[in-house]
């Protein structure tokens, strides 16, 4: 098998898996059947979860006891949070703070 082949094959495995794993859940939750009672209850907790973790996971190298001891981060996700609150944006809020991070990271 030659490596365009080869590529072209994987690429369509991979495309034919990402279709089935986006309409499952379409395909097994069809109109008339009802949602069972834990997937509706993890549709309401996993956002908050995996957002926790995401946070645990970016800040788990951050170094406190050598300067600037976290403050680029701590700054950064402080904004985060403040714009989220004030515009209630995702997208705003997680664009500034990666902005204010890299800025504070090249001047502090």
């Amino acid at each position: 098998m030659s490596f365009d082949t080869h590529a072209a094959a994987l690429v369509a495995v991979m495309a034919i898996v990402t279709m089935l794993l986006r309409f499952l859940p379409f395909l097994i939750f069809r109109k008339g059947r009802r949602t069972p009672a834990y997937i509706s209850y993890l549709g309401d907790v996993l956002p908050q979860a995996i957002i926790g973790m995401l946070v645990i996971y970016c800040l788990k190298d951050t170094v406190l006891t050598a300067a600037p001891f976290g403050l680029p981060e701590l700054l950064s996700a402080a904004a985060v949070v403040a714009i989220q609150v004030w515009r209630r944006s995702s997208l705003l809020s997680i664009l500034s703070g990666t902005a204010i991070y890299m800025l504070l990271i090249r001047l502090i």
